[in-house]
């Protein structure tokens, strides 16, 4: 909770005003006097780092879409505009596109986080589901702004992924067809796509909106899986302690995002989109961004095209459930050595996953794709329900106070800590 709000202005005027609107109020309680667990560690600094990235992406995106032009016809030379003709184009095109990147990155690493320190449990269920919720949406946007600088890759990634939707039963082929605008990926389809591609930041920045407020109404979780039990000694002020602590994670962010932007601005992108599209011309070897390659390994592991398209799926679905796979009555994996190791496991299969998707789709790499995939559905379906009942783990502190002082005070002041606080099970 954020609290009643406590702000007053020193002004007549800001009395006046925040009498009618607490707008300020809100702002107080919300992100200066709002208590924060005092044991939060860097990992917690991309919360505000991805909401940083959401606002660069939407305004150069608001910058771009005022010189592009979404035909068929005219789409690839008008991106080739903004980066030869257009005042600092290149840079605004830049910061958009490796600012996805960018964006997606930081959103990995808030999720397994997350998915460390069990922050999907109990009173954070709702928390949670919004989260994979948002991360749908950037999918969904990322794919649709991959088709519209219209080169080869563009083309054919958009012809590739939209002919998944045919392979559902009865309806397949005539959603796919709604979808293109047409009987193929031309004008009707890149202009829906624009529209989209431009309005659904929008619905993600509304729907971490929600995000926060669930924060603000559960709480955070932090590095120990404990709640807040006396604020005196639990937390911290939001202001200034985790402002700085956010200010620093972000610069060091804004380095490795500049280091992209101005040394090696295309590396993550591909060099057949630098060629425009042609409907008559496949590329020798179709892949989307990086950030979609282990769900990609998944669909292509599998021979059949429904099944492929129903695991694609599932492997993001399935993460909205983890509050009820998740059997264990710990949270972090701090206190849970056994989970900690397939934890680390099930990171590296989703790493390989990635590199797999990048892969041709021959050989070994598809046998070492369905294994991969295998463990990746077994971490969410198998080992999470069955660990959490049999699973020997360390005692929890019982608050916080006591888990910092076990790591950073002496034995003594741990001692006296232990002994004056209330007990309970972990």
């Amino acid at each position: 909770m954020s609290g009643s709000p406590t702000y007053v202005p020193k002004s007549a005027l800001g009395r006046w005003f925040e009498s009618r609107l607490p707008i300020m109020g809100l702002v107080h309680s919300s992100f200066i006097a709002y208590p924060v667990p005092r044991n939060l560690n860097y990992l917690w600094t991309f919360g505000a780092i991805l909401a940083f990235m959401l606002g660069a992406q939407i305004v150069t995106g608001i910058i771009l879409a005022m010189h592009y032009v979404p035909s068929a016809a005219e789409a690839f030379g008008s991106v080739e505009h903004i980066m030869r003709d257009v005042n600092y184009g290149w840079l605004i095109r830049y910061l958009h596109t490796n600012g996805a990147s960018m964006f997606f990155f930081a959103v990995y690493v808030h999720m397994f986080r997350g998915i460390y320190y069990g922050s999907y449990k109990a009173p954070r269920e709702v928390l949670w589901i919004l989260g994979v919720i948002i991360f749908l949406l950037m999918m969904a946007t990322g794919f649709m702004g991959y088709v519209l600088p219209w080169g080869q890759m563009s083309f054919w990634g958009a012809t590739v992924i939209t002919n998944l939707f045919s392979a559902i039963p009865l309806v397949g082929d005539q959603i796919t067809v709604w979808l293109w605008g047409g009987y193929s990926v031309d004008n009707p389809t890149l202009n829906r796509f624009f529209a989209l591609h431009y309005l659904l930041p929008f619905i993600i920045a509304a729907v971490v909106g929600l995000h926060v407020w669930a924060l603000h109404v559960c709480g955070q979780n932090n590095p120990d899986g404990i709640e807040i039990k006396d604020v005196a000694k639990d937390s911290v002020p939001f202001t200034p302690h985790a402002t700085m602590k956010d200010s620093l994670g972000l610069v060091v962010f804004l380095l490795l995002y500049c280091w992209f932007i101005f040394y090696i601005p295309n590396y993550l992108g591909d060099a057949d989109n630098y060629i425009p599209a042609n409907p008559m011309k496949t590329p020798p070897h179709i892949v989307p961004e990086w950030y979609f390659l282990p769900y990609y390994a998944i669909l292509r592991s599998i021979p059949n095209k429904l099944a492929g398209v129903i695991a694609m799926f599932s492997a993001i679905a399935v993460l909205a459930f983890l509050p009820w796979l998740d059997t264990s009555k710990v949270r972090s994996a701090k206190y849970r050595p056994i989970y900690k190791i397939f934890f680390w496991v099930f990171a590296a299969c989703a790493v390989g996953l990635g590199y797999l998707g990048a892969m041709p789709p021959e050989g070994g790499y598809v046998l070492a794709a369905r294994i991969l995939a295998v463990a990746y559905f077994a971490f969410f379906l198998v080992v999470l329900p069955l660990l959490g009942l049999f699973e020997k783990t360390k005692p929890v502190p019982p608050t916080i106070a006591d888990a910092v002082l076990a790591k950073h005070g002496s034995a003594s002041s741990v001692a006296a800590g232990a002994a004056s606080a209330p007990h309970t099970k972990g």
